[in-house]
């Protein structure tokens, strides 16, 4: 039996995952990563390349020995990223400089771009659905300002899983869904839209052929062989964003569909026409999918599963500890206790991403509000429901901003990543939005999407779509308490007004914003 490979490298971590053509994960290799800032440079987030090429190879390797495979086992592979982070090469392919997601280092660029190009940030905005928050534009621009001998020697631009791929196979491409996030994109094209980069000063000619996800790029080269422990043989197929091949890997891949992926970021995403133009305020993205003519409005929460291992490591030692004696996940272990907490928390208020608000978007300092120093109900376990309460309300404002632009009727919800895994988290997003949620045998819907796409280029698969309708089996569904619905609508009211609030502080320079948008003045 030969078997497919996704490799995905998220924003924490990347990891090597074997599936059978059935759509059965067979195995998995896990490196967390760390994105560290450039020493002298404000607000960098750097991808080390050749450091994370390494871990990639490392993931493959121990995936293979779980499976007990052998590289000849793997019929072919796709890579899936966090979007939005870049890779630049010289024209020999040798990576030159490379950041990750929410590197905000280009504050001036994309301020000296508002001010300079009066309206140009909305009228790209209108034709790829990103503004320059996570945009490859001002990146670049910074790259021109500040490390001008590298800039001279760009000659090609990815992203992060099409980088994986050019290291394996020796092709550098890229796809709509992930090309599509450095705004320099078309959505109804599906295409790299140089003359945007043109009218800001910068090269245009650096922007690779673009592939559809499933598209073989070719083979694994004999030095990655060497490197990795894959064949030769190995087929290179291209992938593309995590969130749209997530979508994929949970089925949602027609008109209307949607789904939340909780992973290191929250997503939530709603398939739409490729045609539906972008919402006039701006506060949603629009992203290319991977499914042709179609495009996702998607709504995202900052750091919902970062600040999830934050609080694990910083406050759960004993939990930790419990954990290892029992042989469960600490995860668990904190849900069971959390279980007993009811809904609303006892009030308590997180306060880390706020809600979508892609044309001017910071977040407040990091706080909880309303805690009690009482012991028996202000403790591990309430807060720690509190910040999955929070998840699900965040995620559930942004989908409100979604219904409003396209008129979708949101009824069900797909819900997958490593959130799904948690029995409460599952029941409280049902609650939060009022809608039946499923969740997929296999919660871990990128990589699926990536081993999918890897099948179409084996010609395994006729396509995406019909790959994602033959494999997604669904696990179990949740229903809604709608007794508990009441409490959190009401609860979402005082967290956006709390959350304004909360903002004012950063406003009059009292506290330090969690995250800021390059180029934003407040």
């Amino acid at each position: 039996m030969k078997y497919l490979m996704a490799i995905d490298a998220g924003t924490g971590s990347v990891r090597a995952v074997i599936f059978d053509t059935l759509g059965n994960q067979i195995s998995v290799a896990q490196k967390e990563w760390m994105h560290l800032e450039e020493e002298g440079v404000p607000n960098s987030m750097s991808f080390d390349f050749k450091k994370n090429w390494a871990l990639v190879c490392e993931c493959i390797k121990e995936s293979l020995k779980a499976a007990n495979l052998s590289g000849e086992d793997i019929a072919a592979l796709s890579a899936t990223s966090m979007r939005e982070g870049i890779v630049l090469y010289d024209k020999d392919g040798n990576e030159l400089w490379a950041v990750a997601n929410v590197d905000a280092r280009a504050d001036k660029e994309a301020r000296y771009l508002k001010e300079h190009f009066k309206g140009i940030e909305e009228e790209f905005y209108k034709e790829s659905g990103q503004t320059f928050a996570l945009g490859a534009i001002p990146r670049i621009m910074w790259l021109k300002n500040n490390r001008a001998e590298l800039y001279e020697r760009v000659a090609k631009i990815s992203m992060i899983g099409d980088w994986i791929l050019a290291k394996l196979c020796g092709v550098i491409a890229t796809d709509p869904s992930n090309g599509g996030t450095t705004g320099i994109f078309s959505l109804k094209n599906r295409d790299w839209v140089g003359e945007m980069a043109k009218r800001v000063g910068l090269k245009d000619d650096i922007f690779p052929k673009v592939l559809e996800v499933g598209t073989l790029m070719g083979s694994v080269t004999d030095k990655a062989s060497k490197e990795s422990g894959l064949s030769i043989n190995t087929k290179v197929v291209m992938g593309g964003g995590d969130v749209q091949l997530g979508s994929a890997g949970l089925g949602v891949v027609e008109i209307g569909q949607v789904a939340i992926l909780g992973g290191s970021f929250w997503q939530q995403v709603v398939n739409i026409d490729k045609n539906t133009p972008p919402p006039l305020d701006m506060n949603i993205r629009v992203n290319p999918h991977v499914i042709p003519n179609l495009s996702q409005a998607e709504g995202i929460t900052f750091f919902s599963g970062l600040v999830m291992r934050w609080f694990r490591d910083a406050f759960c030692d004993m939990e930790k500890l419990q954990a290892k004696e029992q042989g469960v996940d600490v995860y668990a272990l904190m849900e069971e206790k959390a279980a007993s907490v009811p809904a609303g928390s006892y009030g308590i208020l997180p306060i880390f991403s706020d809600s979508m608000k892609y044309s001017k978007w910071y977040h407040a300092a990091p706080s909880f509000l309303n805690l009690s120093i009482n012991p028996e109900i202000c403790n591990r376990a309430s807060m720690f429901r509190s910040l999955q309460e929070n998840a699900a309300i965040v995620s559930s404002i942004n989908l409100d901003k979604i219904k409003e632009f396209t008129d979708v009727k949101i009824e069900t919800i797909v819900f997958a990543g490593g959130a799904s895994k948690g029995k409460l988290w599952s029941q409280i997003v049902a609650d939060v939005t009022g809608c039946r949620v499923k969740i997929p045998k296999v919660t871990e819907a990128t990589a699926l999407g990536a081993a999918m796409a890897a099948g179409v280029g084996a010609g395994i698969y006729r396509d995406m779509s019909s790959a994602a309708k033959e494999l997604v089996v669904w696990d179990k569904a949740y229903e809604p308490n709608m007794e508990n619905k009441k409490i959190y609508d009401e609860i979402k009211i005082k967290f956006q007004k709390a959350y304004e609030a909360q903002l004012k502080l950063v406003d009059d320079n009292i506290t330090a914003s969690m995250w800021r948008a390059p180029g934003l003045t407040l």
